[in-house]
């Protein structure tokens, strides 16, 4: 019995080593876009990293060989990318424009709360573990959206970039959700959702007539940001396929803490103790979930 345990705890907690390794990645990737889209127009840089993207995931896929999706899950995976790449750009913008510390878990608390709310009323109510552990990822997200710089508000006297993260969020429930109906293997379904981001996001550069324009600095910003972004997105199906959305879906949306730290260490951000708690809080979050 114990060899057979071993394995079906194995194959329980790989979605959540896969939805932990999409947060360090995702964080990565929205640091390296926003600090991108304040030297270049954001939907011309977002379109060259989701072609950036297709490609790199494209070349995993072909040699791993997957099953590939059928004709709904191509569906399913094109709209989700669209939905996704759109508010990506969005998103970028959000944080070019404000401090990433704060327009970052904007994104990601509307982004986890929308379909996890779904999902629960789908499957059932998860365990108490996991109740505390969203409860918590909520208050963590609180805490480190409270704008308390003036200079992080706006003329409107509303912070700085919170209004398009908002935007974005809505978006990436979406994401959330479509991509949750497509099936096959994580690599092709995530190549596939590149397709449909880069056409979303084309035909606002086209709509825009933004120039196109981008130097040797955003060009390897892009890359970086589309190559990790497609990765912890092929990670996410994995983890939505072989467990819970909303546990997929919540883990994955403290990745702001990783955009946060970043911003801290290389941009010079200040943030005040209420947000290292909430820091804290969002990694004390990630076990709690997981134990469900």
């Amino acid at each position: 019995m114990l060899p057979s345990t071993g394995v079906s705890s194995g194959a329980q907690f790989a979605p959540v080593v896969c939805s932990v390794a999409a947060v360090f990645l995702w964080g990565v990737s929205d640091f390296a876009g926003g600090y991108g889209a304040r030297r270049a127009n954001t939907f011309v840089l977002t379109a060259f990293s989701h072609v950036c993207a297709f490609v790199v995931m494209l070349s995993v896929a072909m040699t791993q060989h997957g099953p590939f999706p059928n004709r709904a899950s191509i569906f399913w995976a094109v709209l989700a990318g669209a939905l996704g790449g759109f508010s990506i750009a969005i998103f970028y913008r959000a944080l070019a424009a404000g401090h990433m510390g704060l327009a970052a878990p904007v994104g990601a608390l509307l982004g986890a709360a929308i379909p996890t709310l779904v999902d629960i009323a789908l499957e059932g109510a998860p365990s108490r573990w996991s109740i505390l552990g969203f409860a918590l990822a909520i208050v963590a997200l609180w805490l480190i959206t409270r704008p308390e710089a003036p200079g992080e508000n706006d003329e409107s006297g509303h912070p700085k970039g919170v209004a398009a993260a908002a935007l974005s969020g809505v978006g990436f429930a979406g994401f959330y959700l479509c991509i949750h109906q497509a099936t096959g293997s994580p690599t092709w379904v995530a190549a596939i959702t590149r397709i449909g981001s880069f056409t979303a996001t084309a035909v606002a550069v086209a709509a825009t007539r933004a120039p196109l324009e981008l130097d040797r600095a955003s060009v390897a910003l892009a890359f970086i940001a589309g190559s990790l972004d497609v990765t912890g997105s092929a990670l996410f199906v994995f983890a939505s396929e072989h467990g819970r959305l909303d546990e997929a879906v919540v883990i994955t949306s403290l990745y702001p803490a990783v955009t946060v730290l970043l911003a801290r260490v290389i941009l010079k951000e200040q943030f005040s103790h209420w947000k290292v708690v909430g820091l804290l809080a969002a990694l004390a979050a990630v076990p709690l979930i997981a134990a469900g």
